[in-house]
């Protein structure tokens, strides 16, 4: 599942037919509880999951994983030059790095010649709105380019939670000059099936405004 709109991979195929998904190395960057890596493994996939966070990454172990879990920084991924045929991250780690060209960089360099990297990220225009379900959320309340992080801190003052904002162009040239072809980018629209609330996620604002951008991005 690629975003909060429901849009699947089955059903999408942005990382390819299914069937074509089979003996392929794939990397899961931001891999959280490894959700994505579980179902690449049930096609038939070879995927290896990485987060920064060690405690995600226990979640993972609870459920039960059949393939390899790292825990490391998405800005240096600890893999040689062309270890995989594809890449992808579902809201993982290109939001909350303040330079996301390093994290494009590094995936570039581990994917091998054609390599596919797909990554879904809050679409750059919500970040106008408030973050409300509801009516209030539909009003702009903030410049759309202003790029100030959103950041939330503990009782001490530090952050314990960083989203860095980019408008759309910022996150197209991030694809190209850190390498990549930008294949397509996908901005789901809210199915009428989708009756669930989750953040500044619903159905109303959703039938409205994008929540979601997902890049399609090839390596040469």
């Amino acid at each position: 599942m690629w975003c909060p709109e429901g849009l699947d991979e089955v059903e999408a195929e942005l990382l390819g037919p299914p069937e074509d998904l089979k003996g392929k190395d794939v990397l899961e960057i931001g891999a959280g509880a490894a959700q994505c890596s579980r179902w690449l493994t049930a096609q038939g996939a070879r995927p290896v999951a990485l987060d920064l966070s060690h405690r995600q990454l226990q979640h993972a172990l609870r459920i039960g994983v059949s393939f390899p879990l790292v825990c490391a920084d998405a800005s240096v991924l600890p893999f040689a030059d062309g270890s995989f045929d594809l890449a992808c991250s579902a809201y993982g780690a290109l939001p909350f790095v303040a330079d996301p060209r390093l994290v494009l960089r590094e995936v570039r360099r581990v994917l091998r010649p054609g390599g596919r990297f797909v990554f879904s990220v809050t679409h750059p225009l919500r970040w106008a709105f408030p973050d409300e379900p509801g009516p209030e959320g539909l009003s702009v309340s903030a410049s759309y380019f202003d790029r100030t992080p959103y950041v939330e801190q503990d009782d001490e003052g530090l952050a314990v939670y960083v989203e860095h904002h980019r408008t759309l162009g910022d996150r197209v040239r991030d694809v190209v000059t850190s390498g990549f072809r930008l294949v397509d980018l996908v901005e789901p629209e809210w199915p009428d099936w989708n009756t669930s609330e989750w953040g500044g996620w619903s159905p109303l604002r959703g039938h409205l405004i994008p929540g979601t951008a997902i890049f399609v991005c090839e390596r040469d």
